[in-house]
């Protein structure tokens, strides 16, 4: 087990230092159907509600210096004329080791009645930070992978941030919704320049490390199926990615008693198998999915845990009454 862990510490640090690394570069969520707008700016004001989640995904717990995420999204609608848009901010903080991302940005969309449904188009506008503790990096003796003055590995901390920006197309019928979208659709660079401990450069500012978030498509799409003579409903979503060097996807179906309480399971292709519960009371909820690896990883880790947590607010956004809000609960 040992063997593994200085693996994957190492197989992370050589796939984003080097000179020009790539590599997936969203967050990896079980409850993707619970923050729509992580993966596409377009699907925010979709309801008249002020929607907040937050939430904290710890993978492969029992390996050390796995990933680990905390992120939160917000979006409400609002009417301007006779036209209606949706804005929205999201947060994500991710550690990978010594490797740390900060991602942060402002959405807005422009909806349209028309076909029977909602159409959305919406954009993102944010910026990517990455960093790197290089002051950390310990390289033991006798390893056969790496040595200590490895060019490609930073011994000093580094940092960097970019521009990013991100653009989608939300569709929502009475009984569907679809959408597809990219994130980071320039492909931004970021690019950290190491320094010594006197605050000079290395090798006279000639030495750089550089980050390529990847610019990746996302289709995701989900339904309500109502149990007749019944108070449950199947809900059954999808989600499928690709940065055009890797493409994946998961599944998950969850049976859901009067809108309120839910449970169900998921695939994650060539991943892991997932288990989730929910509940939403009095506009609260919270929400929790288990990962098991299907992989050669289950030998390592005990599994993924994702916790999800939100409020939700009813507006009324009718021309008689424009500031007025009400409980979602008592409409």
């Amino acid at each position: 087990m040992k063997i593994l862990r200085t693996a994957l510490i190492y197989g992370i640090i050589a796939a984003v230092f080097t000179f020009k690394a790539n590599a997936q570069t969203d967050a990896q969520l079980s409850q993707y159907y619970e923050v729509p707008s992580y993966y596409n700016p377009s699907a925010i004001g979709q309801t008249d509600l002020v929607r907040i989640r937050a939430g904290a995904r710890l993978q492969w717990v029992g390996i050390d210096n796995a990933p680990q995420t905390f992120m939160g999204v917000a979006d409400m609608p609002f009417k301007l004329g006779k036209h209606r848009f949706g804005v929205g901010i999201q947060v994500e903080q991710e550690s990978i080791g010594l490797y740390k991302t900060l991602a942060m940005g402002a959405q807005i969309a422009y909806q349209l009645k028309k076909w029977g449904g909602m159409w959305s188009a919406g954009l993102q506008l944010g910026f990517y930070d990455q960093s790197f503790k290089g002051s950390e990096v310990y390289i033991p003796d006798g390893d056969d992978f790496h040595e200590s003055t490895d060019d490609a590995i930073p011994t000093t901390d580094i940092h960097g941030t970019a521009f990013d920006l991100g653009v989608g197309l939300w569709y929502r019928h009475p009984v569907f919704y679809a959408g597809i979208s990219c994130t980071h659709l320039t492909s931004p660079t970021v690019t950290m320049n190491a320094e010594d401990a006197a605050g000079g450069s290395e090798t006279s500012g000639e030495r750089r490390f550089e980050f390529q978030a990847r610019r990746t498509l996302y289709f995701t799409a989900g339904c309500n199926i109502p149990i007749k003579n019944t108070l449950f409903e199947i809900v059954p979503s999808v989600l499928v990615k690709s940065d055009f060097a890797f493409t994946g996807g998961e599944i998950t179906a969850r049976a859901r008693y009067r809108k309120m309480f839910s449970v169900g399971i998921g695939y994650r292709w060539d991943d892991a198998v997932i288990a989730t519960l929910s509940a939403e009371i009095k506009n609260f909820y919270i929400g929790y999915s288990y990962d098991y690896a299907t992989s050669a990883i289950r030998q390592a880790s005990s599994g993924s845990h994702e916790v999800f947590i939100g409020y939700s607010l009813k507006l009324d956004l009718s021309e008689k009454n424009k500031h007025r809000h009400k409980s979602v609960r008592l409409m």
